[in-house]
Formats: C-alpha cells, sequence, structure tokens
C-alpha cells in the first residue's frame, strides 16, 4: 500500500502544471439574461449541456419541504408537444441521455448525445426546459416513487445520519429539512404548487447553460438563441436567508438494529469567499481526506476501529458545513469517538510537521486536473466556477491558494473550526438513547 501511494503521490506531482491554465472556455451573455460558457473539445463527438438554475430544496417554501426536487423530477415526464415515454424514447432511441435533478441550491438539467444527434437533443432539452406539463398523473406516480425511495433511505444510516445532523445544525432553515421532503410532505404537495414554483424560478435571468465536447461556441450560442427564443422571466423569486452562524453543538442518538453504529459530526464553516477557506481545505484532508491522513492512520489503521472514517468540507450557496463521518463496531464507539475528537484538537494544538502539510498540498494540487478529464466533469466544473463567482482562472488561484497555505494557517483555522466541543453529532445505530 505504502508503495501504491507513494507512485501515485507521484504522478501527481508531475501534474500541477496542468491545474495552473485557466479553464478553455468562453464565457457570454444571451440576451434572455442567461450566461452560456462554451468549451470547445473536438477529439471526441460527444456533446455534454448542462442548465443549471437556482432553484433547489433551498428554496422549498417552510410548509413544502420536497417541492423542488419533485418540480426538477416531473420536468421530464410531459411536455407541451410528446408525453414523458415519448421523451424517453427519442432521447434512448440516439443512445443519449436527458436528466434533471434538484439539490440543495440548484436544479440542473443534464444533455448527453453524440454531436450528430445533437439537433434532436437540444430540441428535447428545450421542450423540457419551457415547455414541461407537469401531468396529474404523472405527478401522482412520481409522489411515490418518492416516498417509497424515502422509505428506503430509512434502512441506511447514513441517509439516516445526514438527515438529522441537518436538522441540529441549521434549525428553522431550508438546509434543515432533506432535499426530497419527507413522506408526509411530499404526499401533500400539488400540481398547482409545482406551477408556481416552477414559473419563480425556472426562468432565463438566473440560469447557467454550460456546453462542452465537439461544439464551436457560435454555432451552439445560435442554435440554443433559436430554440430558447421566448424563454422569459416573470417576478422576482424570493432568496432564501444565509444560514445561521453557529447553533450550539447538539448531540442525538438514533436506535437501529445494526451490526456496526455510524456516527457523523459537523459543524458550520465557511465557502470559497471567505480568507480561511483554502487553510480549512487542506486542514481537513490532513485529518480525513484519505488513507494517508491522520483518522484513517490512527482510528482505523492502528486501532482497528473503524470500518470508514473521514473529514470533508461541503460548501453551499448559503453556508458551508464541515463533516467528519466514522463507522465502528457497537462495542468500539466509545474509543472510536475518543480517538477522532483526540485527532480534532490535536490539530490546533500542535503544528502540522512539514512533510504532512507537503503532501497534503500535492495531493490537492496535483489531483485538481482529475476535475477535468472527462467532457462530463469539465462542464460540471464549469457550472461550479460560474454559480460560485470564481472566475475561469479559478485553476490557477486555486493552486496558488493552496500553494500559500503553511502551518501556522493550519494551526489558525484549527483552532477556530475544529474544536471538538463546537461539533453537534448524530449516533446512528444498536446503543441505548441517552
Amino acid at each position: 500500500m505504502r508503495r501504491f501511494v507513494a507512485a501515485f503521490l507521484a504522478v501527481l506531482l508531475a501534474l500541477p502544471a496542468l491545474a495552473a491554465e485557466p479553464l478553455a472556455a468562453q464565457r457570454q451573455g444571451l440576451p434572455n439574461g442567461a450566461v452560456l460558457l462554451v468549451a470547445e473539445r473536438p477529439a471526441i463527438p460527444i456533446v455534454v449541456l448542462r442548465v443549471y438554475l437556482p432553484a433547489g430544496s433551498a428554496f422549498d417554501p417552510p410548509q413544502a419541504p420536497g417541492l423542488a426536487n419533485l418540480t426538477a423530477e416531473l420536468l421530464s415526464r410531459g411536455t407541451a408537444r410528446r408525453a414523458g415515454p415519448a421523451l424517453d424514447e427519442a432521447i434512448e432511441f440516439v443512445g443519449g441521455s436527458l436528466e434533471a435533478s434538484a439539490g440543495r441550491d440548484g436544479a440542473t438539467v443534464s444533455l448527453a448525445v453524440l454531436k450528430k444527434d445533437l439537433g434532436l437533443g437540444l430540441d428535447l432539452l428545450s421542450e423540457v426546459l419551457t415547455q414541461p406539463t407537469f401531468p396529474a398523473d404523472e405527478l401522482a406516480r412520481k409522489v411515490k416513487e418518492i416516498q417509497a425511495a424515502i422509505r428506503r433511505s430509512e434502512e441506511n444510516p447514513e441517509s439516516v445520519a445526514s438527515r438529522a445532523l441537518g436538522e441540529l445544525l441549521y434549525p428553522g432553515h431550508p438546509y434543515g429539512h432533506p432535499v426530497t421532503g419527507t413522506v408526509e410532505s411530499v404526499g401533500k404537495l400539488t400540481r398547482e404548487q409545482v406551477l408556481a414554483f416552477y414559473r419563480a424560478h425556472y426562468r432565463p435571468d438566473r440560469a447557467i447553460l454550460v456546453v462542452a465536447g465537439d461544439v464551436k461556441a457560435d454555432e451552439i450560442r445560435q442554435e440554443l438563441l433559436h430554440r430558447l427564443a421566448s424563454w422569459s422571466a416573470g417576478g422576482a423569486p424570493s432568496r432564501p436567508p444565509q444560514a445561521p452562524a453557529g447553533p450550539p453543538a447538539r448531540s442525538r442518538t438514533i436506535k437501529r438494529e445494526l451490526t456496526q453504529v455510524t456516527i457523523l459530526l459537523g459543524r458550520p464553516a465557511v465557502g470559497h469567499a471567505h480568507p480561511d477557506y483554502y487553510p480549512l481545505v487542506v486542514a481537513s484532508y490532513i485529518l480525513g481526506g484519505g488513507s494517508a491522513s491522520r483518522l484513517y492512520t490512527r482510528v482505523r489503521e492502528e486501532q482497528g476501529l473503524a470500518y470508514d472514517v473521514s473529514s470533508h468540507l461541503a460548501v453551499g450557496r448559503y453556508g458551508a458545513t464541515l463533516l467528519i463521518s466514522l463507522q465502528t463496531r457497537t462495542d468500539g464507539v466509545a474509543e472510536a469517538s475518543r480517538l477522532v475528537r483526540e485527532e480534532i484538537a490535536r490539530l490546533g494544538k500542535e503544528p502540522v510537521p512539514d512533510a504532512d502539510l507537503a503532501r497534503a498540498k500535492a495531493y490537492l494540487i496535483g489531483s485538481f486536473p482529475l476535475r477535468m478529464d472527462t467532457t462530463a466533469k469539465v462542464a460540471g466544473l464549469l457550472q461550479t466556477v460560474e454559480e460560485y463567482g470564481l472566475g475561469l482562472d479559478y485553476p490557477a488561484r486555486y493552486r496558488q491558494a493552496i500553494g500559500k497555505v503553511r502551518a501556522a494557517d493550519i494551526q489558525r483555522v484549527a483552532r477556530r473550526y475544529l474544536d471538538p466541543s463546537g461539533f453537534s453529532s448524530v449516533t446512528v445505530g444498536n446503543l441505548p438513547s441517552p
């Protein structure tokens, strides 16, 4: 394993120069207010197009959790020209894909087709985006599917823990409820609510259109202008509030008859625009970012107390979260939890050795080009860059920012964001409730 890690790091260290290159894309505005980004990649005759809108569960009305998700799920289930099965048949006949989904902050309509079938793909995408009909029978069927998926997720301890942690970290905020809503809330949603949500949030003046693949920027612009000419905006949509800065840390135990225990720890953190963001990215990687991380080494490799242990910085438009996850056997919960909190605290107490810091930065910089090794990944990265206002020079600035992180920066942000007492926690497993 050590030889593999060393070899992998050697490969990554050969890649940083690639990460310094600006994203090869053209950015322009469209007359309807949408932003268009085009990455010409003619080597492979595939085109990926993503339409992103700020229409995720953060915009759910307080009494209607799951509305954004249901709206996105229904986009491709019928348009003014075709029923849902006809849409499926048309895109599957050419071996392409057309999907719509919602997350916490936004909804994305994604198209992938061969270059020769781009015309058909654009026709279908424009229909789904601008002419959905939200048939009542499809709504009823989709509600049942979502409810069934929510019930199944109750058997997944990670899903159960994640939902509970969201409630602890974001009380009274849309981030505090699941993207899919609950069985009860989804069952109460109506077609009128879906239509109202669509009209308020699926608007071109807030849309990001990303195209990557075997296309020319001028040509795809004209194709999109032709198909989206009638797409217009309504009134001003509402905006979610910023997530609370730091609610008091709380803990919750959820009883489940399982052979292992899942523990999630989390606390509010900071996003890309904050000066602490890049030091915190490095600190999180050192703590639990891979098989050479402190949590993995001490809790799993040395003590054999974890099936999986990791840390992750999750950034959203209206709040960021530092997450630590742990899966352990029931009789190891107390000791594994103690070791995790001990390692969290150690980052703020002791300077990170130069070798650990260098290894973390080499990985974070060197692995960046792997975010762009497929056409779909390029489209996804461009969407993220535009969504967060990072700029097409983000790869170079990312490399520079990570490269500037010093041991003192790690210790400073660890003291601020990695105090074990500041983490809320959820434990799911066969444990007695407190």
